[in-house]
């Protein structure tokens, strides 16, 4: 049937909307599950990690977060060898079981008060079963609707498939923000667990969805044949014509457009709410208001990648994106919180210190102590949450913090009684407090100075670069492989890319800023890797709109 424009619903049949359905819908509530932990990151680190300091807590709730994307790589190892021995049907049928019970028992979880270390041991154990589960899902999903998609719609097709990433993010915000409103202060001591108890709702009506399924007609047919893979691992990643392919789809696409993705959708969250102090039901209707605007170029972008072609698409993305974070995050200050940037401007914070003398404001297991003066100076900055500049003092030097011109001496702290320490500490963090309060940094964003439309504004442009390199992947990397290891071959650097440059954004990119201080300095991460994926994309991937993938 011929079609003009972008018209999505005349371009599908019964048929194939049935198929794009069943596996955008339960694609849908397995990101619903994924997402809750890393939209309420913050409400788990005092949950689960309460035997940290504030930081720690924060960046180890992050990696716990992270911990559920390190390991999809070897789920998509796993699940996508059976998809292609088995079928793709039943293997992302398996993921979203596995995917719905971890996230359920998340939510009935004893908290760290309650049983102490184990807590969030089992926490992080549940969060890396997410992570398998995800890993197989994607790769399931995506095959299954590309074989299903007539020649020249492929693009088109799997962009709803990429919708569903940000649905599931949309879905998690509005329960989540629909608890908060019913239940108020009690949200965050136990009503938090209720998103995560509804996902057995959502995990019965999946399942049954995919249950009406039939298995994909291009894999039946090859099985049918006898020209199925009897060894996909190996013909996909221990033969080099393949594994040079896995590689540049890796570097060259699936990199660039993951850490694409996840600055605009998560670090953008993180840093509206935790460095702009912007207060988390007000950072959750921003971020869904700009998800809920540009969801529909998703669509678009799948659209004219079948036109143009899916490379120049995602590339683009990848370039507007290294060329344009810096000012727009900027201007997330300017409008999201005016008077940390008035006050960094009109009274600057500097640290002036042995760089030998300083460690990064991170403790891991909750047991070390920041003595130096160089740590104790920074240790009040990053519990205060405010940029400061570091400037390099001579061996030996006892830290300095200057606001605004006014000095505050540190002290060295490693001889103390643990008393005398704490004493001190309070003294010193009391008058320097003093300082910051009066040179003008808030404790608080004012909701009064919030520019909301310029904020949905700049957040709008961060989901379109993600509906620009998320909408056409799917199509690029089915394309790039034979059916026989289809599943395997594109799955691995899909989620390597997504679990490991991406999924290690928030905490590599807030590592960043713990270290140096500068609000900006962590958006160096995403940046360099979107860059490097144009530049390989450009130079060594091909172009695959036009590949027959029956072949």
């Amino acid at each position: 049937m011929a079609t003009t424009g972008i018209d999505a619903t005349s371009a599908l049949d019964v048929s194939h909307k049935r198929v794009i359905f069943a596996s955008s819908l339960g694609t849908v509530f397995e990101w619903y599950d994924f997402y809750l932990y890393g939209s309420l990151a913050a409400i788990i680190a005092k949950q689960f990690f309460s035997g940290l300091n504030e930081a720690s807590g924060f960046v180890f709730a992050l990696l716990a977060f992270a911990a559920g994307f390190a390991v999809r790589p070897f789920g998509a190892i796993v699940f996508g060898r059976i998809g292609d021995l088995v079928g793709r049907k039943y293997t992302f049928l398996i993921t979203i079981l596995i995917m719905g019970l971890s996230t359920f028992l998340v939510g009935v979880l004893p908290s760290y008060g309650s049983i102490g270390v184990a807590a969030p041991v089992i926490l992080i154990a549940l969060r890396l079963l997410q992570g398998l589960a995800l890993g197989g899902e994607y790769g399931g999903a995506a095959t299954y609707v590309a074989e299903h998609a007539p020649h020249g719609k492929r693009g088109l097709y799997t962009s709803f498939i990429q919708i569903t990433a940000t649905f599931g993010l949309f879905l998690s915000l509005l329960i989540i923000l629909g608890c908060k409103a019913m239940l108020g202060p009690k949200f965050d001591t136990w009503g938090w667990r209720i998103p995560f108890l509804l996902s057995s709702v959502l995990l019965a009506v999946s399942v049954y969805i995919r249950l009406q399924l039939s298995e994909s007609p291009v894999f039946q047919q090859m099985k049918a044949e006898g020209k199925h893979s009897k060894a996909p691992l190996t013909e996909s990643f221990a033969r080099w014509g393949n594994l040079k392919i896995v590689i540049l789809a890796l570097l060259g696409a699936t990199a660039g457009q993951a850490v694409v993705w996840y600055a605009g959708q998560f670090y953008a969250m993180y840093f509206l709410g935790t460095t702009l102090k912007i207060e988390a039901t007000t950072t959750q209707l921003m971020i869904a208001a700009a998800l809920l605007l540009g969801t529909p170029f998703f669509v678009l972008f799948g659209w004219l990648s079948d036109k143009v072609g899916r490379k120049p698409v995602v590339l683009a993305g990848c370039l507007l994106a290294a060329l344009t974070y810096f000012p727009i995050f900027k201007g997330l200050t300017h409008y999201g919180n005016p008077a940390i940037e008035a006050a960094s401007v009109s009274a600057p914070i500097r640290v002036t210190a042995d760089p030998q003398d300083c460690n990064v404001q991170i403790d891991l297991i909750g047991k070390k102590v920041f003595t130096s003066s160089c740590d104790v100076a920074k240790s009040f900055l990053a519990k205060r949450g405010v940029p400061y500049e570091n400037v390099s003092a001579a061996p030996g030097t006892v830290a300095v913090i200057s606001v605004g011109g006014k000095d505050f001496t540190s002290f060295d702290g490693s001889a103390m009684a643990k008393p005398d320490f704490t004493a001190r500490s309070t003294a010193f963090a009391e008058a320097v407090g003093a300082a910051v309060n009066e040179a003008g940094y808030p404790a608080k964003a004012d909701p009064a100075t919030i520019n909301k439309p310029m904020v949905i504004l700049l957040l709008w442009i961060l989901v379109i670069y993600v509906t620009m390199v998320y909408g056409p992947i799917a199509a690029w990397l089915v394309e790039m492989f034979p059916t026989r290891i289809r599943y395997t071959s594109m799955s691995l650097p899909y989620h390597i890319g997504n679990g490991w440059f991406g999924g290690f954004l928030p905490s590599v990119s807030f590592g960043i800023v713990a270290a140096t201080g500068n609000f900006y300095a962590g958006l160096w991460y995403p940046i360099i890797i979107a860059a490097m994926t144009f530049v390989i994309g450009a130079l060594f991937v091909k172009e695959t709109k036009d590949v027959d993938i029956n072949a």
